[in-house]
């Protein structure tokens, strides 16, 4: 465990990069805006399917770059007390089923308790330790090894989205989390709409992009903080500062998937210090020598297998190991 004066100068440390940049900000935000926009007019042509996909592809690739500004103007991290930024970034986190009561609740919750074992998997997915799942009853294994398997991430509009951060929520809390209700009316009628008058725009405009953007989404909230070298502690000997840099991955990409991501990859920085804007991580990291030995993983075929297998945490060999021998 880190001291308390080391804990301090590492958090003075980042501080140079918790610094809006006004106009950066409104660049990102614009710009981000305007191609998401762009790319779903044309896939509201009747253009070769071939094209279509394609554009609705990189429509959906954008939706996650949104997300990330909408995420940062979450944490307040930019456009922080501009109202127009407030009405717009509502209305996207409603489109893409992110409602702010719920995502801020989650969020924080996760930020403040990340590298903690919970089973509750609030903000994050659930982890066990092979103890309690070697003690738990067969109905929680299974709803656990669901809650953890490729294809619940791979589907992710209906499980992490809708019914995670929409349906789940308002049934728990249904006062709380009125928004909720509210995202999935819009999104209800806005399906049942494009069904009855424009199934292509369905389609192209609507499930493509929406589907590819929430399954990228969840696989990154997983590989995030379930990768081969993630170290998780208990609560005794919990420390902020380590579960930043050694329980949050670094996911090197090209410039083409940083963007598209918003430099999401950089989490283990992002962790450290939720005050530094995305376009200001790369600089960070690369400023800051604690910062450049992070745990890895990728986006590639190998990195995503290696995080995929891993269930839960082996306390005796602290590591994220698979069900086998359990």
């Amino acid at each position: 465990m880190r001291n308390a004066k080391h804990a301090r100068e590492l958090m003075r440390s980042t501080k140079p990069f918790a610094r809006e940049v006004a106009w950066r900000s409104w660049w990102h935000f614009w710009s981000t805006l305007a191609v998401l926009a762009s790319l779903l007019a044309i896939t509201c042509f009747d253009i070769f399917w071939v094209l279509r996909l394609g554009v609705s592809i990189l429509a959906g690739l954008t939706m996650v770059r949104m997300f990330i500004v909408f995420h940062d103007h979450q944490h307040g991290t930019i456009l922080r007390g501009s109202t127009l930024a407030d009405i717009i970034l509502w209305m996207i986190g409603m489109l893409l089923l992110t409602p702010r009561s719920v995502w801020r609740h989650s969020h924080d919750y996760h930020h403040h308790r990340n590298a903690r074992i919970q089973a509750t998997g609030i903000g994050t997915f659930p982890l066990m330790t092979t103890q309690a799942f070697a003690q738990a009853s067969w109905w929680r294994r299974l709803a656990y090894a669901v809650s953890r398997h490729p294809l619940t991430i791979l589907a992710g509009y209906l499980t992490i989205f809708i019914f995670g951060m929409c349906i789940y929520p308002l049934l728990l809390r249904p006062r709380k989390h009125l928004d909720s209700a509210l995202a999935l009316v819009i999104h209800v009628a806005l399906v049942t709409a494009l069904a009855i008058f424009a199934p292509g725009v369905l389609l192209w405009t609507l499930m493509v992009p929406l589907g590819l953007a929430t399954a990228l989404g969840s696989y990154l909230f997983y590989a995030q903080h379930n990768f081969p070298d993630a170290h998780f502690q208990d609560a005794t000997s919990f420390d902020f500062f380590t579960a930043a840099l050694t329980a949050s991955s670094y996911i090197p990409m090209n410039p083409v998937m940083r963007w598209f991501t918003g430099n999401i990859g950089y989490h283990h920085v992002h962790h450290l210090n939720a005050r530094i804007p995305f376009y200001r991580l790369p600089e960070a990291m690369a400023q800051l020598k604690i910062l450049q030995s992070p745990g890895k993983t990728s986006l590639g075929p190998i990195g995503i297998y290696r995080c995929l297998r891993l269930k839960l945490w082996d306390a005796d060999k602290q590591r994220l190991v698979n069900f086998a021998g359990v």
